[in-house]
């Protein structure tokens, strides 16, 4: 009996590798857990379309709003391992664990990890109605009218949840925070003048900033970003020791065969070499990240220190969602 269960086994591994192998013979579709419209989706719209090269296969990007990014990400934690189905997601799937107390996954038991794909800035803007034309006034400005004002975010635990959360902390003026489900969704409310102010993505911002239909206040990383070289940062406007990037990773099911991670990586690092993938980044204010952070050990290993990093912070804020 032993022996039987030893070759079907076999038979199986063999099996296994030989579909491995012939990976993919269909599309491949990359989930984003936010909706259509906002920072992750461009990212990883840029990423399919490049991926698809390597792969000769079409990548098509699959949004699935709803719980703070957690119902994306519990879809593809359950999926069959076989690799056509892969989740991009940012800095959340580090604070979720500290976020909600009935999480559907475990970042780090439940998926395979293929690599880090790119960094994106993040800015803070505010409607063009609002009275501040400079940093130093906005700040005055909010801290005399935090009753009277609001923050849009892209939904709990969202990137720019957690910038806005970290600002009002700094500044010391808490004041009302709106969240939707996805970040276009809060673009479009903040650019339709029905919320006050907002911290997001360079991938979501830049194309309004740049076009007038939002002003901004500041970049919150160390350096400025090249396509918005006129912005300063907020350390440069006296906000010290304040950074905030959005990191993002690709990620597997648990149990997808080696050899399709292998083939799944290798079409992440083809895409963060290409020139034009570079480019297209760059004029979104992102930047794609060095091949040797685009493997499954640097992702598994940057995951596990951003979630000791933001657990402590975020339970000491006291947020949390059920």
């Amino acid at each position: 009996m032993l022996r039987l269960i030893a070759v079907f086994v076999a038979i199986l591994a063999a099996m296994t590798g030989a579909v491995a192998q012939d990976y993919p013979t269909r599309p491949v579709s990359i989930v984003v857990p936010f909706a259509a419209g906002g920072p992750t989706d461009t990212l990883a719209r840029n990423l399919a379309q490049h991926m698809s090269k390597t792969l000769k296969q079409q990548v098509i990007v699959d949004n699935r709003a709803g719980a703070g990014g957690t119902l994306g990400v519990g879809i593809v934690a359950k999926s069959k391992p076989d690799g056509y189905q892969i989740l991009l997601h940012h800095i959340g799937m580090s604070t979720a664990p500290a976020l909600y107390r009935k999480l559907p996954f475990n970042p780090l038991t439940d998926f395979e990890y293929i690599g880090q794909v790119a960094d994106v800035p993040m800015t803070l803007i505010a409607r063009t109605g609002l009275p501040p034309d400079n940093y130093k006034d906005f700040v005055a400005y909010v801290k005399a009218n935090k009753d009277k004002l609001n923050l849009g975010n892209a939904g709990l635990g969202a990137a720019s949840h957690l910038c806005g959360l970290l600002f009002m902390s700094r500044i010391e003026a808490n004041i009302q925070t709106i969240p939707y489900n996805g970040t276009g969704p809060a673009m479009s409310a903040l650019m339709g003048n029905q919320i006050d102010l907002m911290c997001d993505q360079t991938t979501n911002t830049t194309g309004a900033i740049q076009s007038g239909r939002v002003k901004v206040f500041g970049v919150t990383t160390k350096k400025r970003v090249p396509a918005l070289q006129y912005v300063p940062t907020l350390q440069e406007q006296g906000l010290k020791d304040f950074e905030v990037a959005v990191w993002h990773g690709l990620y597997a099911a648990k149990g997808t065969p080696k050899p399709v991670l292998d083939k799944l990586n290798a079409a992440l690092v083809a895409a963060i070499k290409d020139p034009q993938f570079k480019e297209s980044l760059a004029k979104l204010g992102a930047e794609a990240v060095t091949p040797d952070r685009a493997t499954p050990e640097s992702l598994a290993k940057h995951l596990k220190a951003e979630i000791d990093k933001w657990g402590p912070i975020i339970k000491k804020a006291g947020v949390y969602a059920d």
